[in-house]
């Protein structure tokens, strides 16, 4: 395969192996499996989870929904509020699959009842600690509310409390990733128990930290990760993954070297990689070096990351020995900070035989 510019290049075998892994784990746990698809956003990439198993799946979107219920996928969460200003693409969906969406407000809620057409799949969402969206333990009467108004409505499927614990992500290792997760949940049951006269109730968590990391998902009935198909460095310096499990690397031409300052520049940059960046030894970085082997490539090289991101432009920075090997119009592989950013800024994947892989941006 040729590379001309920045490429994220996939390995099969390592996906498969982390939806493997996943689907195995929510099996013997036994929850129910439904990974968030937002992170590969691949027909392709789908068809290896249904391969496994899975038969229900979580999208960022209503746009993602109907990209996936064209792809023929007929049990969909949006783990995103209801954007009143999109209910007529609610009903179109609603008309064709079931649609699971979520709510932190009465008044949403009031009008969503009105306004739909057909049955629809309700979670509230509740903030377990990551206080970006979601209703917590405290506001008592607005869940209750929330509640009485799903069971009592003729179109409301009324399934649950959902919550997502992203403060795991900015856990300094393991043991703190896993005290959030069981705590989420522990959280999640007390909420659970306030409503429990409105019938049953499930409780949904999704992150992927927690979901590699916890041993058990006691108390919780469905797990909705999606970052650990291809997992990242965050999560590789987390502790949440090994590098074996990162399964895709972008490849950036090299396009000028700096012996004087050990530094390259790559074809590489913001509106490729995002500027999520994580801390590494003191200082922040964009992503790490690998080389390329053929179809697969190296360990991390060490101490070589990227340093700089303008918008089409990465700043290598590594020791002499890297650096002197360099020259422009040579590939190198960068391990991206943030999995779900990357590919959706790259829009498209190859695999590292050089097949492509569908996205849904670049369709």
């Amino acid at each position: 395969m040729q590379i001309f510019k920045p490429t994220f290049i996939l390995d099969p075998e390592i996906i498969r192996a982390n939806i493997s892994f996943m689907a195995g784990k929510a099996d013997r746990e036994g929850v129910q499996f439904r990974p968030h698809f937002k992170t590969h956003q691949s027909v392709m990439i789908g068809s290896w989870f249904r391969e496994a198993g899975v038969t229900k799946i979580t999208v960022s979107s209503l746009s993602m929904a109907r990209f996936y219920a064209l792809a023929g996928w007929n049990d969909i969460s949006v783990a995103f509020p209801v954007n009143l200003a999109e209910i007529g693409l609610i009903n179109d969906l609603t008309a064709k699959v079931s649609l699971g969406v979520l709510v932190e407000d009465s008044a949403v809620l009031a009008r969503l009842i009105r306004e739909l057409r057909h049955p629809v799949d309700l979670w509230i969402k509740i903030d377990c600690g990551y206080h970006r969206t979601g209703l917590q333990i405290e506001q008592t009467d607005e869940i209750l509310k929330i509640s009485r108004m799903a069971v009592n409505s003729p179109l409301i499927r009324f399934k649950g409390i959902l919550t997502h614990a992203g403060h795991t992500y900015g856990a300094p290792g393991p043991d703190e990733v896993k005290r959030i997760g069981a705590e989420s949940i522990e959280y999640m049951i007390r909420v659970k128990a306030l409503i429990k006269e409105y019938g049953e109730c499930l409780i949904s968590i999704g992150d992927t930290p927690s979901c590699s990391l916890l041993e058990s998902f006691s108390g919780a009935d469905e797990i909705r990760p999606g970052n650990f198909v291809f997992y990242d460095l965050m999560q590789l310096y987390q502790g949440s993954c090994n590098f074996g499990q990162i399964g895709g690397i972008v490849a950036c031409p090299v396009v000028a070297v700096h012996p004087g300052r050990n530094q390259a520049v790559l074809y590489g940059g913001a509106v490729h990689f995002s500027k999520d960046r994580i801390k590494v030894g003191g200082r922040e970085i964009f992503g790490q070096i690998v080389l390329l082997n053929g179809n697969s490539w190296s360990d991390p090289w060490p101490g070589a990351f990227l340093v700089s991101l303008s918008q089409e432009h990465g700043i290598l920075e590594g020791d002499e020995s890297l650096i002197a090997r360099l020259s422009p119009g040579q590939i190198l592989g960068v391990v991206p900070v943030h999995s779900c950013l990357t590919a959706n800024l790259m829009r498209g994947y190859h695999l590292k035989d050089g097949q492509p892989v569908d996205h849904m941006q670049g369709i």
